[in-house]
């Protein structure tokens, strides 16, 4: 019989041991932390040497209720992890700021074509290879006609969605009516191609 009391005792304080080490914070560290090969902790007053869990036979001969089993806490052994609450450990981690890549746009400008109305020169923008934008630096003006020619002109190559951008290179239509600005324009266009090689 006193043997019996003994082992529920026993029982009992491991139970409520488990549940305290459950609830607090650090309780799945502490549970990794114990070594698999501890010896089992015997409550206070049994006697040395004897079993502190019940055996089958001495719980059902002295006609106590027999209680259930608690479930093991999780244990770390060597050479394995837990999934449970495990931390796994790195190596610090270090950040580095890669640096802006480089602007690959760049502008080059042709050369100063003249004509009979003035002097045409042309800058184009490339983003690697390809013309982005086409400005006219310089367009014939000395008259009114002249002005109205380099405005169809300009309008017509010119900017982003000129037809410079659009065919790439230097193969335009001719404007009707400024077959000479159109002509000094596309060379200098050329020659800004030439130079961006």
């Amino acid at each position: 019989m006193r043997r019996a009391l003994l082992a529920i005792t026993g029982l009992a304080a491991g139970t409520t041991a488990l549940v305290v080490l459950k609830g607090s914070p650090e309780a799945g560290q502490v549970a990794q932390e114990l070594p698999a090969t501890r010896p089992p902790v015997v409550p206070s007053g049994a006697a040395p040497g004897r079993s502190a869990a019940p055996t089958p036979t001495s719980a059902a001969s002295s006609g106590a209720t027999a209680t259930p089993k608690p479930r093991a806490a999780a244990t770390r052994t060597p050479g394995s992890r837990t999934s449970t609450s495990a931390r796994p450990t790195s190596a610090p981690r270090t950040t580095t700021t890669a640096a802006p890549p480089k602007s690959t746009t760049r502008k080059v400008t042709g050369s100063v074509v003249s004509n009979e109305y003035g002097n045409v020169q042309v800058q184009i923008t490339l983003s690697g290879t390809r013309i982005v934008d086409v400005v006219a630096l310089e367009l014939p003006q000395e008259t009114a006609q002249s002005d109205r020619r380099s405005e169809e002109v300009d309008g017509r190559y010119s900017g982003t969605a000129g037809q410079v951008v659009r065919k790439q290179g230097a193969d335009l239509d001719t404007v009707s009516g400024a077959t000479a600005t159109s002509t000094s324009y596309r060379q200098s266009l050329q020659a800004a191609l030439d130079r961006a090689r």
